[in-house]
């Protein structure tokens, strides 16, 4: 039996970004499921909220959902999925983080990898705001 862990979403409004990113994490946190929702249902830049439900349900491990949206309206759309009504998903746990896309999904992957709960993995994912570069 696999153990439960917190899978994490990618929020694009570029499905060549979210599927990148997403490849990136599962090289360096092996074991973590990292679902790319990228682009619009039709294939151009924007976000989905179907994208954005389908991508939670394939994340869904038993151990909640972790959000990350690149900037703008994917938080709207992260938003909107969360808010319910007709956008409601089947997961129990489901959070957003604010924070850096492609440093924050490194994080939030490995935290997720060595089995961190949905609080954890989110704190990592927003502390990746702090790591300095240079």
């Amino acid at each position: 039996m696999t153990p439960k862990m917190v899978g994490i979403v990618l929020i694009s409004h570029s499905a060549s970004l979210a599927a990148g990113a997403a490849e990136l994490v599962g090289q360096i946190a092996g074991g973590a499921r990292v679902v790319p929702a990228g682009g619009t249902d039709d294939g151009r830049l924007g976000t989905s909220t179907d994208l954005i439900l389908a991508a939670i349900a394939e994340a869904d491990q038993g151990a909640g959902v972790l959000l990350l949206p690149d900037l703008g309206s994917s938080v709207i759309s992260a938003r909107m999925v969360l808010a319910g009504s007709d956008h409601a998903p089947a997961v129990a746990q489901v959070a957003i983080a604010d924070a850096p896309f492609v440093e924050g999904a490194v994080a939030a992957g490995v935290a997720a990898s060595v089995g961190a709960d949905l609080a954890a993995v989110t704190q990592a994912a927003e502390e990746a705001r702090d790591v300095r570069k240079l």
